[in-house]
């Protein structure tokens, strides 16, 4: 494995492999991601490969203005339009009706494909040089914490990806909140634009973030994802003493006593620095390979519904 600097001969060794048919991973300002030339069938397969992610699961079209967008997307309900009006380039995935040259390995044989177009300088700056979309899910074995900084993706995949584009730290740190059109607009995953922003643009959305266990029809759909390795629970009270001293705490705004270890997302409760430091502080505690994480319950309002659906599914078991 490689990891670069993402200087513009870097990312020009980037777009060049992708070209070649290879994978490679690259910064967003929401999480790593971990992308193929969405045209290519076979480079994509090998993301499935990499991260050993079951072929059910849909991933994520990267692209990098309306017109690769057309390449992409048959149509653009005006309500999608609207929302990509008032945040693209950003961390907003919309579910579109796809072309015929987007395979199905893409969409996991659906016949939308979720696409957004990212903010983060080096994820653009990688599609003008390979001049076609990207697909990238999280650079990460699947089910396991999303990486937040270069230093996730070597830990996690290792010699498996040839190249990491070092953009240092995810800014946003949280995956993207994910809209679906058909036959209404409908919120799929809960992410870093709050539900209460995107309401206020087109008003109400239908609710299909729930953990259902039928087939996804997006990323992060799933019973259980975002894992550590190390048990996490999510308490609404701390447990005795005794049992806190082989396990770490994650709180919200607060610590707590007694444990091996803890960190604390947001003392002040910002919910956007909270969100920045879910990941990166999970990860911390997981390399500590204690006993159990357990994690604050976080109030599910604004980008709080964010954090706690990812908590809520990393301790799912």
């Amino acid at each position: 494995m490689s990891v670069l600097r993402a200087d513009a001969a870097a990312i020009a060794r980037a777009a060049a492999a992708l070209g070649a048919g290879d994978c490679v991973a690259f910064p967003t300002e929401t999480v790593y991601g971990l992308g193929a030339v969405a045209f290519d069938a076979r480079a994509v397969a090998k993301i499935f490969e990499i991260k050993e992610r079951p072929t059910f699961d849909p991933l994520i079209v990267h692209v990098l203005d309306t017109a690769m967008l057309d390449r992409v997307a048959r149509a653009v309900p005006p309500l999608a339009a609207q929302l990509a009006e008032r945040f693209w380039p950003g961390a907003l995935t919309l579910v579109l009706a796809k072309r015929a040259e987007i395979p199905g390995i893409v969409t996991a044989g659906l016949e939308s494909v979720a696409v957004r177009m990212p903010a983060h300088p080096v994820a653009r700056a990688l599609l003008a040089a390979v001049a076609a979309p990207i697909a990238a899910p999280s650079a990460n074995p699947f089910g396991r914490l999303s990486p937040t900084s270069a230093e996730h993706v070597r830990a996690q995949l290792g010699a498996r990806v040839e190249i990491v584009l070092d953009g240092g730290a995810a800014p946003l740190g949280i995956e993207s909140t994910i809209v679906a059109f058909d036959p209404a607009p409908t919120l799929l995953r809960h992410g870093a634009i709050a539900r209460e922003a995107i309401e206020a643009e087109i008003g109400p959305l239908l609710d299909a973030t729930a953990a259902s266990g039928a087939a996804p029809q997006a990323p992060g759909q799933l019973p259980q994802h975002y894992a550590p390795r190390t048990p996490i629970r999510v308490v609404d009270a701390l447990p005795p003493r005794a049992q806190r001293a082989r396990a770490a705490y994650l709180g919200y705004t607060s610590g707590a006593e007694g444990y091996a270890a803890q960190r604390v997302l947001s003392p002040g409760g910002d919910e956007r620095e909270a969100a920045a430091h879910l990941f990166e502080y999970l990860h911390e505690l997981d390399a500590l390979a204690l006993e159990r994480i357990d994690a604050a319950r976080v109030p599910a309002h604004g980008l709080g519904a964010a954090i706690a659906d990812r908590l809520a599914r990393a301790s799912a078991r």
